[in-house]
């Protein structure tokens, strides 16, 4: 479903990063949103072309009206939820993320809907939202953390829930995957990936990151 655009050779931007680079992503400050290319993002900034496509699969395949409720977990700056209230103006939005650097340089558009906090301990009530979104995020946490996350997302969901994380299928999907990420530490195969979902109890949709 992810409709992102991305350049046709990722590792030829970033290959192998080093422990020091990793590490320093991992804090997920402004090197790592706006710092260099090494450490994440490169410059992190909105453009509607990066989100609009996504935001309309989601839309359709979810059925979100004005009366909806998202929740995006991993949030950054906000630009899917900008993008999502740019097509629908009355929708109840909510982003989280552990980062303060990204809640504290979020999109204005969404400033004041964002807030900082753990995907491990999600401060909602069960059931809080119609939609669950949650990208690239909780592969970031350790495999037992990873679980609990999951389980938090099928808590407060109260209809439906998309996840994206890194996957793959092949032993060259693998190599090149493993040779550029950055923050991840939770890294396994689509099929194994389907073992923990099911191990967590996930019921919502999901799809893989790959490099290529």
């Amino acid at each position: 479903m992810l409709q992102y655009p991305s350049p046709k050779d990722r590792l030829s931007e970033r290959a192998n990063p080093s422990t020091e680079d990793k590490s320093i992503a991992r804090k997920f400050d402004k090197e790592y949103f706006d710092g260099n290319r090494k450490y994440g993002y490169g410059g992190f900034y909105y453009n509607p072309k990066f989100w609009t496509k996504t935001v309309e699969l989601f839309i359709q395949k979810y059925n979100l009206t004005s009366e909806s409720s998202v929740l995006d977990v991993g949030c950054g700056k906000g630009f899917m939820l900008v993008d999502l209230l740019k097509a629908i103006p009355s929708l109840t939005i909510v982003g989280v993320d552990i980062s303060n650097y990204a809640i504290t340089h979020a999109h204005d558009f969404v400033k004041g809907k964002l807030a900082v906090a753990n995907a491990k301990n999600l401060p909602f009530e069960d059931k809080s939202f119609d939609l669950v979104i949650s990208v690239n995020t909780v592969h970031n946490l350790e495999r037992l953390e990873c679980i609990n996350s999951i389980k938090e997302i099928e808590r407060v969901k109260r209809k439906c829930s998309y996840i994206v994380v890194d996957g793959w299928e092949t032993n060259e999907e693998k190599e090149s995957l493993l040779s550029w990420v950055l923050t991840a530490k939770t890294m396994l195969s689509t099929s194994d990936w389907e073992k923990l979902f099911v191990e967590a109890g996930y019921t919502g949709d999901y799809s893989f990151w790959k490099v290529n």
